[in-house]
């Protein structure tokens, strides 16, 4: 990463002293084989981090570890990941520092999405949501932290949505977990205040990747997954609690806080994406919805177990 792409990140310039910003920096990234996880991966490993890529598909992880090593003569290994299982997670955090040493950062990027009518979705595709998008950060987040206290420094960046603060219609399951993530890294950031260990917030518009295919991202333009990779960049590098990509989606939540009732409802018509009209043709999701597990059938019963693509 050069020094002008560094600077574009967080605002400053390089230290002329520095090699690499985050050089020997260990990073534990979840839901890496593919999306916004890749994209971080890449981005970090750039900058000079040694970057754990942990998958519920380890073909995808390994894949992905194995071209940063190759093309950007980065640093990377491949793990298998399943953030819902308590097990794999410390068996992947085990493993990153293993290979590398103990964990600096940990990304907390996997999660899953389900759009349509919410008297629609079934109880299992709600359960399979909350246990990757809330279940799979909690449990992260309680793994890592204890380890970085313990050490006195660490970082805990979690990768939520601008539906952490405002409620998309057709999104209804998938607002509310990331309202949760929002919830509890605020309240666990006051817990470590003081302990060196800092958490931070990092909130997308809609991103084009497979997890908002046919989704709309309303008058803003949709992000790729790099224009987020550079946010958690800039965030490692300058820890701040929250962050919205871009940054001024943020004063949607704020000018609604500001206006009574009536003119928010009809503010938030103009500024939030309506989910449930763009999404006209519910096949285009099939694919994504049956991969990652975020489908589950009316009639209930376990989630799928597949393969999955978990992350972003």
């Amino acid at each position: 990463m050069t020094e002008e792409s560094v600077r574009r990140a967080t605002g400053r310039p390089l230290p002329r002293s520095a090699r690499s910003p985050l050089e020997g920096r260990v990073v534990a990234v979840t839901g890496a084989g593919r999306g916004i996880g890749r994209a971080v991966a890449d981005t970090l490993a750039g900058a000079g981090a040694l970057v754990a890529l942990g998958d519920l598909d380890e073909a995808a992880a390994r894949t992905a570890a194995e071209e940063i090593c190759r093309t950007a003569d980065g640093h990377a290994a491949g793990f298998a990941l399943d953030v819902t299982d308590t097990a794999s997670f410390a068996a992947f955090l085990d493993r990153a520092e293993e290979r590398f040493g103990p964990v600096d950062v940990l990304v907390n990027n996997a999660g899953i999405m389900w759009v349509g009518p919410f008297a629609d979705e079934a109880e299992q595709t709600a359960v399979r949501q909350f246990d990757v998008n809330v279940h799979g950060v909690l449990r992260g987040m309680k793994l890592a932290a204890p380890r970085m206290r313990a050490r006195g420094t660490g970082h805990i960046v979690n990768i939520a949505s601008a539906a952490s603060k405002v409620t998309p219609m057709g999104e209804a399951t998938y607002a509310a977990t990331k309202h949760a993530v929002h919830g509890y890294s605020s309240a666990v950031r006051a817990e470590l205040r003081g302990s060196g260990v800092q958490v931070s917030l990092v909130m997308p518009g809609v991103v084009d990747t497979e997890l908002a295919v046919g989704t709309s991202a309303g008058p803003t333009r949709r992000l790729t997954p790099q224009d987020v990779a550079r946010t958690v960049l800039s965030v490692v590098l300058r820890p701040r609690p929250e962050v919205f990509v871009p940054r001024h989606i943020g004063l949607v939540p704020w000018v609604s806080a500001l206006l009574p009732a009536k003119a928010r409802a009809g503010w938030l018509r103009l500024v939030v994406p309506d989910q449930l009209a763009a999404l006209t043709d519910p096949s285009v999701r099939a694919a994504y919805e049956r991969d990652s597990g975020a489908a589950a059938t009316q009639t209930g019963g376990a989630a799928p177990q597949t393969k999955g693509r978990t992350q972003r």
